[in-house]
């Protein structure tokens, strides 16, 4: 479906950061110590480094992301897709910097500081991301590698 053919490695990372300032939700992948899959949505904000999430201490993501410090993430369709890895950091409130909080509940409309359960935030530093659209953009779909754009 790729009208105009496929995109140069520096168009698809303008479109990468495109995708990262616009969306809100991502699909968020994590294991157990078994290699017992996880997968859910999460929001997340972007901050032009790294990535911002909040979810439940005890629910199965929180405990993977915090017991296994990575994690995979997919944006957009099945032919416009972004995957990226990244390490994971825990973090409490009290730990983000001035106006992070405020930000992430403007960008997500989720502000989990109200919450009565523990929501910690989760930042994501990636280390390895990928972008393409069709089987003409398979080669060079590597855009980051080792936490260091290619591009």
């Amino acid at each position: 479906m790729a009208a105009e053919g496929p995109r140069t490695r520096e168009q698809r990372r303008e479109d990468t950061l495109s995708r990262f300032e616009k969306d809100v939700d991502v699909w968020v992948a994590t294991a157990d110590a078994e290699g017992v899959p996880c997968l859910v949505p999460l929001s997340f904000r972007w901050d032009g480094a790294t990535f911002l999430m909040s979810t439940g201490r005890n629910l199965p993501t929180g405990r993977n992301l915090a017991s296994s410090g990575r994690v995979r993430l997919a944006f957009g369709a099945t032919r416009d897709v972004v995957l990226a890895e990244g390490a994971v950091t825990r973090l409490e409130a009290a730990e983000l910097g001035p106006g992070e909080i405020e930000a992430f509940a403007a960008r997500t409309g989720f502000d989990p500081s109200g919450l009565k359960t523990p929501y910690p935030y989760f930042r994501v530093v990636p280390v390895w991301i990928q972008a393409w659209r069709e089987a003409d953009e398979i080669e060079g779909r590597d855009l980051m590698k080792d936490g260091r754009w290619l591009v």
